[in-house]
């Protein structure tokens, strides 16, 4: 089976690197193919693969949360080992080597980011808001359990106003990943709820977006060889 990708194009010769983008709950949709053109304009490559392609592709609208964990609990850890390893193939074929690529997700990717960033030594990973810390998600064991296995230099951004990830269970996690040997941050924002950085959802809070989107930045610029 074909895996869709959405690609956009970096604003930079020679390209600073290469951003694997996981999608929110909801699809690759407008928001998530526009913070794909952001990356691009910074000088990134950026790739956001179809995970939900098994089931339709479908593009769900934020207010639908029933119909998105359908796909969610559609997906298996053999299907996403094998979209994630066909798009890093990708930019493999483009000449990225791991090094210079950074997984970067949202959401359901958020949690995708960490289980990467712990299995695979990349340049740098980000996590906006991604669950599972406690319970595990996907077939994979609890963030916590892998935190100490982390393989890729690792940026959590969380909500403090997030009812499905308790401060609780980040502050395990900060503590966790000390044990972690590369990099490691996790930044919380004391007004921010889960969604925060998505301007298409009503979650939105602008000054939290704005800061982990520079912190992302920075993170990839120190970390992409």
């Amino acid at each position: 089976m074909i895996l869709p990708i959405y690609e956009a194009a970096e604003k930079a010769v020679p390209p600073k690197g290469a951003v694997l983008l996981v999608q929110e709950a909801f699809g690759v949709n407008d928001h998530i193919k526009d913070v794909a053109e952001r990356f691009a304009a910074e000088g990134y490559r950026a790739v956001a693969p179809h995970l939900f392609h098994r089931s339709g592709d479908p593009v769900i609208p934020y207010d639908d949360l029933e119909s998105a964990m359908k796909h969610i609990r559609a997906l298996t850890a053999d299907g996403l080992a094998e979209d994630l390893d066909s798009a890093y193939g990708h930019l493999h074929d483009d000449g990225f080597a791991d090094a210079r690529i950074a997984v970067v997700g949202f959401c359901m990717g958020g949690t995708v980011a960490f289980l990467e960033a712990a299995k695979r030594p990349l340049g740098a990973a980000v996590t906006f808001y991604g669950g599972g810390i406690v319970e595990g998600r996907f077939g994979a064991p609890p963030l916590l359990e892998l935190a100490p296995s982390l393989k890729t230099p690792w940026l959590g951004c969380y909500g403090d106003q997030d009812h499905g990830i308790a401060v609780e269970q980040v502050e395990q996690l900060r503590e966790a990943v000390t044990a972690a040997p590369v990099d490691t941050e996790i930044v919380r924002y004391a007004e921010a709820g889960h969604g925060f950085h998505c301007d298409a959802r009503s979650a939105y809070h602008e000054a939290s977006a704005r800061d982990a989107w520079s912190r992302t930045l920075v993170w990839l610029d120190e970390h992409l060889a």
